[in-house]
């Protein structure tokens, strides 16, 4: 163990004795080695930070939920948008019959949307999203209240002109989000009182249900001030914890072509959009860009390993005498191979130290620009240490070989 420690300490001391002597020379080989690291761990930790807010979000609109809509949510561009145009709109009814006939679902929602003002005295805001809803809807899309209460079940039973607004909506209308509560308002035409106010949620990259700009409100309420036909209705089922996602389709299917009275050669005039196949769909994107990133690394790191190669036999032929020396008094041929092994990784591990900090200094810039936090993972520094040791390894066993093969006497003489 001593022997193996002595050797490991000698190796990284003639790696920065060979960095300190030959600046140049090093400092160019290590470039490949370092542009290789950056960028892989770059690419990695920006795709794996992308994806991991993207699946946040994706998660925040409901786990385990399938939206049944007349739309499908897949799009593309030969999407068939046609053939959902004529499709019929989901119904308040239909929820309340999927609700009775379907054993697998936990909370299911009625939902309508559309986009209106909302007036205060003299202020007016212009395009802001209403969403009106029945009660599940809190239960499978939480969302947290920071002044006054949420939507009661008085409010849903009654329609009771009971609103909740969004952090940003009532910072702009009243100046302080606190003021807004007990306020009467405007929405097209009918007064509504502002009972509770949305805690700020910030940006989101995917849009979803923004709450700092909508106001909610009970699915009574809403419709006295909007058709079901022309307010986007959509029906969200929430299945129960031990029912997957696919399973909770299949069950959906059946029920869904039940309540509208499908024949069995009639194809479905619904669609059944899943969040998970949202999720799947964004794994497969990444992935394909984390194999871009990969390949422009890799091709960086062989243009490494071979300048590190060329660093490795310039020293082999330097310090063959010394070689010659080191066998002439015992060393064996596996020391000799061990320590330019060894300086090889070192120097590539130097280099990978070098990629990594450009990485942590490009994560500080982009997660300004990005808006979201951008990390470098330990599983992401654990592999690019790996990397460097596997690059050192291989562009080093060559001359590390040679080295070890020499025979005393003569490396003594090529002095």
């Amino acid at each position: 163990m001593r022997r193996t420690l002595k050797i490991i300490g000698n190796s990284f001391r003639l790696a920065v004795l060979e960095l300190r002597n030959n600046k140049l020379r090093t400092t160019l080989s290590l470039l490949g080695v370092s542009f290789g690291i950056f960028c892989i761990i770059g690419v990695l930790s920006l795709v794996t930070s992308l994806e991991r807010n993207l699946q946040n979000e994706i998660k925040s609109l409901g786990s385990n939920s399938i939206y049944i809509d007349k739309w499908d949510y897949s799009g593309g561009p030969d999407y068939p948008w046609w053939k959902y145009v004529n499709r019929p709109e989901p119904k308040y009814e239909e929820m309340e019959l999927i609700h009775k006939k379907s054993n697998a679902v936990n909370n299911i929602s009625f939902n309508m949307n559309s986009n209106g003002n909302i007036e205060y005295g003299d202020a007016v805001l212009q395009g802001i999203t209403y969403h009106g809803f029945s009660e599940d809807f809190a239960k499978i899309q939480p969302y947290e209240i920071q002044y006054g209460r949420d939507l009661n079940t008085f409010d849903y039973q009654n329609g009771l002109p009971s609103i909740v607004i969004g952090y940003e909506n009532a910072e702009n209308l009243f100046g302080s989000p606190e003021k807004a509560l007990g306020k009467e308002v405007k929405l097209k035409e009918r007064y509504a009182v502002v009972v509770g106010v949305i805690k700020k949620q910030g940006k989101s990259m995917l849009g979803g249900w923004e709450f700092d700009k909508t106001i909610l409100m009970s699915y009574r309420f809403f419709k006295l001030m909007y058709k079901e036909k022309y307010a986007n209705p959509i029906i969200i089922v929430q299945g129960k914890p031990n029912v997957s996602v696919d399973a909770l389709k299949d069950e959906l299917k059946g029920v869904m072509r039940s309540v509208r009275k499908l024949r069995p050669m009639d194809e479905d005039n619904f669609t059944l959009n899943a969040i998970s196949d949202f999720s799947k769909q964004i794994s497969s994107f990444f992935g394909s860009v984390n194999m871009g990133g990969w390949f422009i690394g890799l091709l960086s790191l062989i243009v490494g390993a071979f300048s590190i190669a060329n660093i490795m036999f310039v020293t082999v032929r330097e310090r063959t005498p010394v070689i010659g020396l080191k066998k002439a008094i015992g060393a064996k041929r596996v020391t000799i191979l061990a320590e330019f092994l060894l300086e090889s990784a070192f120097i590539c591990i130097l280099g990978g130290i070098i990629g990594v900090i450009l990485v942590y200094i490009l994560t500080l810039i982009a997660s300004g620009i990005a808006g979201f936090p951008i990390f470098i993972s330990l599983s992401l520094l654990g592999l690019s240490i790996g990397i460097c040791i596997l690059i050192g390894v291989l562009a080093g066993i060559i001359p590390a070989s040679i080295a070890s093969r020499l025979d005393a006497v003569v490396a003594i003489r090529s002095k």
